[in-house]
């Protein structure tokens, strides 16, 4: 039989040790870090790092919302059901909790006493949802995962426990709840855990303390920014005693009395005094370096971490920004909107009666644009309809689709798409009697250049 070599991919060099047991660096594991649910809070409470770390991106989800395109009257009643429930603020809350304890749920309130049976949407009628309550980790247990290949909750619990003091233990049907995580974690089955994800301080604790470790040792040193050293012949004899000790206590403490900015200070012929100021030269850069990290870790831009403007030569920031901004949308797309699916489809319900199929939201941008960047948009979406309509390649009823469509998207005429709907509803031959206006107008100014010439002739 042949002898079994072992593959390592990776740089191994034996004269240096690289790769090799005796490499320091192949002894480096990655342990799983802890934190309890107390430290957590601990730190959203006592550090202002930890605080922003975990506000920051869930208002950034949810401070803009979201609008929706559908009649203006539905468009009203639906806004109205939203405030009515809280909604924007509680799931702005749940996020929160999520992102700090590890998981928290949205319980969507009916008025059903089977809480434990699944919730169908299509039963909701006007006013149905009552309420929207906020539960969190701590009182929500998540059952058994579900291992029915065939189901559409696979590989998540298949039921939740609240349990609480005075009501015991209600059992839960996951669709009665908007469940989010914090951290996601890797794989449920790698680990006994309880049915939620991790805190996202727990990939990020060890730069925060770092910083903030940082950051009190150079406020420590400040207070030995300036220190004044004394020479005095003979001290050490002098503290021999208890007389000579009291009157050296007596003498040091009248020089520092009577010295200040603009004082004098009395000094014996064979005393010395000098001053010695401590070196701040550096120390900016090494606590910015450690801020760098923890801006890195938590995934937000230093300049919305800490506020500031961003640093370096015409930099604007907007780069960062932009791409910060890109990652807040692509969480409100891949997981608030599965987790709020089932409620709005009751939310929609609650606030119309019904659920009719052209009612849709999308999230509102968080870039702003300026008034001169939304001119040129418009501009350039225009230029570009009328490109396409010269060519005389799309039939004008679809281009007048794709227009609408296109004027939508880019922001420049909101509630285009529904505003012309309802006008083709109330005018179905519009575009038969435009059509006509145009011939007519052709056959007019065809008329006038025929006549021109007769008129020349007389």
């Amino acid at each position: 039989m042949g002898k079994l070599a072992r593959l390592t991919d990776g740089l191994v060099n034996l004269v240096a040790n690289l790769g090799t047991p005796r490499d320091k660096a192949s002894a480096s594991r990655y342990g799983l870090p802890m934190l309890t649910e107390q430290d957590a809070s601990n730190a959203y409470r006592g550090t202002w790092l930890a605080r922003k770390i975990i506000d920051i991106p869930a208002l950034d989800s949810c401070r803009k919302w979201r609008s929706w395109n559908a009649e203006q009257d539905q468009i009203s009643a639906i806004e109205e059901e939203e405030k009515r429930l809280g909604l924007q603020v509680k799931l702005l809350e749940a996020h929160i909790k999520a992102r700090l304890f590890g998981g928290a749920a949205l319980y969507i309130g009916t008025g059903d006493t089977a809480a434990a049976a699944p919730l169908d949407p299509a039963r909701i009628t006007k006013g149905g949802i009552r309420h929207l309550n906020v539960l969190t980790k701590r009182v929500l247990q998540a059952g058994e995962l579900d291992r029915d290949p065939e189901s559409p909750n696979y590989g998540r619990p298949a039921h939740y426990t609240l349990s609480s003091a005075t009501g015991g233990q209600v059992e839960i049907h996951p669709s009665r709840l908007v469940v989010l995580h914090g951290a996601h974690r890797p794989d449920p089955d790698m680990e006994a855990g309880d049915g939620w994800g991790d805190s996202v301080l727990i990939a990020i604790m060890d730069e925060v303390k770092r910083a903030d470790s940082t950051s009190a040792n150079i406020a420590s040193l400040v207070f030995e920014a300036k220190v004044d050293v004394i020479k005095i012949p003979g001290l050490m004899a002098m503290l021999s005693d208890k007389v000579t000790e009291a009157q050296v206590q007596d003498r040091l403490q009248l020089a520092a009395m009577l010295k200040g900015i603009n004082g004098t200070l009395l000094m014996d012929t064979e005393e010395e005094y000098e001053q010695k100021s401590a070196n701040f030269a550096n120390l900016s850069d090494v606590l910015l370096t450690f801020m760098q990290l923890v801006s890195g870790a938590a995934d937000i831009p230093i300049t919305r971490l800490l506020g500031q403007s961003p640093a370096g030569l015409n930099s604007t920031g907007e780069g960062d920004i932009r791409n910060y901004y890109d990652r807040i949308s692509s969480g409100q797309e891949l997981v608030l909107q599965p987790a709020l699916q089932v409620l709005d489809e009751c939310l929609v319900r609650s606030a119309l009666g019904a659920r009719p199929p052209e009612v849709f939201f999308s999230w509102r941008s968080l870039w702003q644009t300026s008034d001169t960047e939304r001119a040129t948009i418009g501009k350039t979406t225009a230029d570009t309809i009328k490109t396409i309509a010269d060519t005389k390649l799309i039939p004008e009823d679809v281009l007048s689709k794709v227009a609408v469509n296109m004027l939508t998207e880019a922001g420049v005429a909101p509630g285009l798409e529904s505003e012309m709907e309802e006008f083709t509803r109330e005018n179905p031959n519009w575009q038969e009697e435009q059509d006509a206006e145009e011939r007519a107008a052709l056959a007019v100014a065809a008329a006038g250049q025929a006549d021109q010439p007769n008129a020349n002739e007389e």
